[in-house]
């Protein structure tokens, strides 16, 4: 199968269409491509059968599944579980095939079982992150209208307070009420029959204010990123052992610590609330091999692996901000491995740029992940030259489906997925992210890239972390703006400041240095980590605000 996938006339298994009939028109889809021979997926797909079953009949019913540092599973154990979490819900909760259900719980064997669960029986899985409140999840369940709730009881209190009149069941772990009722179901719950094309997974997009948007994926979608980026750059084996920090309701968190993993029989590590030093502890512990974090957490434990080397270590995944050439230098220095950059996205589902094992050119994010195509274009469309500065375009098996959102001919046009990033391209083929396109600061004329000046800053010993976005000027248009949070022990002051800004005048083009500097405690971030310019370009903007009138 090659080229542009075309409509199916393949029945779907989905009972309940809500999802299938808000989908956009195809017309509106981006350009799929399966242009690699094992893209070939045959017309009946079912993911928790690609991941647990194909583990089964290839032997593994004892080998590790998954190991926290209260048990281990086997791919056995979690089979039936699965199995009986799947019967529960289609023979006690009354799912049919294409009911949504809400997913919510920390990283832990029940949520691990419940996305699979969910697969098995032909529901559609739609995560969410622990730290969202009522409010957040009520927008969700509405614009799903999700009927089912699989839930960890100690985060039952904001589900259950959600205003969702469509919100039928709840079915709840860690008190006893879902372990008795899967004790008492099917552990042999044959898997529905579901296309390749149902949809599997509403992957809600983070971080933004506004109506969030879900982004749908199928079956298949979630079975190719494991078989282009996990297959052809990540290349672990099932000897691997695989741990993290996103949350599995976060895509990276999803594709890292269980669609890869299980796609090859190999065992993940799950901690339920990692912070860096608790993520490092438990490579340590457990021999991870390979991680999946972001480049905070990897600032952290480059100080930490200097002193104590984790030698099982041997893939290392950055994601999810851009990565700084200090901290990637860093990493290297204290482990001896190159941190594997890439960028994804949640209509994009998992990494589509990537740098490969021992690959890393400092300063590049990245190739194009095979399976997927790249290229930079400008406003109308048009591929710009190597070295030009342009919208990142992207267009591979999976792309942008968002869920009876008019916003979907803002990310999808020419056929190709507009990702929001400002890139450019090596004549070589490599990528260099530029910013976010509307973290692209114009200032008097010049164009300044909000994250370079973030990794000049964070070249200086006093800074921890920081965020930079344009503020408002009468006279330049914008202002670079730098919130910065200092090391522990680090008074903030005038002549810190002004020390900051000489540091970047001396790391890159003296124009681009923050004209103005703000000490916080703390940045404000996403859920899954991320950090939410939108937040301090508004605050920016109150500051300009207030130094002007006054």
């Amino acid at each position: 199968m090659t080229g542009l996938a075309g409509q199916t006339d393949e029945p779907s298994a989905h009972r309940d269409r809500f999802a299938r009939d808000n989908l956009p028109p195809r017309a509106a889809w981006p350009e799929l491509l399966f242009e690699l021979p094992e893209l070939a997926y045959p017309a009946r797909l079912n993911v928790a059968r690609a991941l647990l079953d194909s583990a089964l009949v290839a032997g593994k019913r004892e080998h590790t599944a998954i190991i926290t540092d209260r048990a281990t599973l086997s791919y056995g154990a979690l089979a039936e579980r699965v199995n009986r979490l799947a019967s529960v819900l289609v023979h006690r909760l009354g799912l049919v095939p294409g009911n949504r259900v809400l997913l919510r719980g920390y990283n832990d064997p029940w949520m691990v079982a419940a996305y699979l669960a969910v697969w098995r029986a032909g529901g559609i899985a739609v995560g969410t992150m622990p730290l969202l409140r009522a409010t957040e999840l009520g927008q969700i369940l509405r614009k799903a209208e999700i009927s089912h709730a699989l839930c960890d009881s100690r985060l039952a209190a904001e589900l259950l307070a959600a205003d969702a009149a469509c919100l039928r069941e709840v079915a709840m772990w860690g008190e006893g009420q879902l372990e008795t009722l899967c004790a008492e179901a099917d552990p042999d719950m044959p898997a529905c029959d579901t296309a390749a094309e149902d949809v599997a997974l509403i992957a809600f997009t983070s971080g933004t204010t506004g109506e969030p948007k879900g982004c749908v994926h199928f079956h298949r979608d979630l079975v190719a990123i494991c078989d282009t980026y996990a297959r052809h750059v990540l290349r672990a084996d099932a000897a691997d052992r695989f741990i993290g920090t996103p949350p599995l309701a976060f895509t990276f968190g999803l594709g890292g610590l269980l669609l890869f993993p299980f796609r090859i029989g190999a065992a993940v590590v799950l901690q339920e609330r990692p912070g860096p030093e608790e993520l490092f502890a438990a490579i340590v512990r457990h021999g991870a091999s390979v991680c999946f974090t972001a480049p905070t957490a990897y600032r952290v434990m480059a100080r930490l692996a200097a002193e104590c080397r984790p030698h099982t270590l041997r893939r290392c995944v950055s994601a999810g901000e851009p990565l700084p050439v200090p901290v990637l230098e860093a990493w290297r220095d204290a482990t001896g491995l190159w941190l594997m950059d890439g960028i994804g996205a949640t209509e994009m589902l998992h990494i589509f740029i990537a740098t490969g094992v021992d690959e890393a050119r400092p300063g590049l994010l990245g190739k194009v992940v095979p399976g997927y195509r790249a290229a930079v274009l400008d406003d109308a469309g048009r591929p710009l030259p190597d070295g030009t500065a342009g919208l990142l375009a992207v267009k591979g098996p999976t792309g942008c489906r968002y869920l009876a959102d008019e916003r979907q001919h803002r990310y999808v046009r020419w056929g190709w997925n507009i990702t929001g990033d400002t890139f450019e391209r090596t004549e070589d083929g490599w990528f260099r992210f530029r910013a976010r396109s509307d973290d692209m600061i114009i200032s008097a004329g010049y164009n300044i890239a909000g994250p370079e000046v973030e990794a000049a800053l964070l070249t200086h010993e006093a800074v921890r972390e920081c965020g930079v976005v344009g503020a408002p000027d009468p006279e330049r248009g914008q202002i670079v703006t730098a919130f910065v949070v200092l090391r522990e022990g680090v008074a903030p002051s005038d002549a810190l400041a002004e020390a900051l800004q000489d540091h970047v005048k001396r790391t890159i083009a003296p124009y681009k240095y923050p004209r103005r500097i703000v000490f916080l405690g703390a940045l404000p971030k996403t859920a899954s980590g991320k950090l939410q310019r939108h937040a301090l370009r508004a605050l920016a903007s109150r500051q300009e605000a207030s130094d002007a009138a006054r």
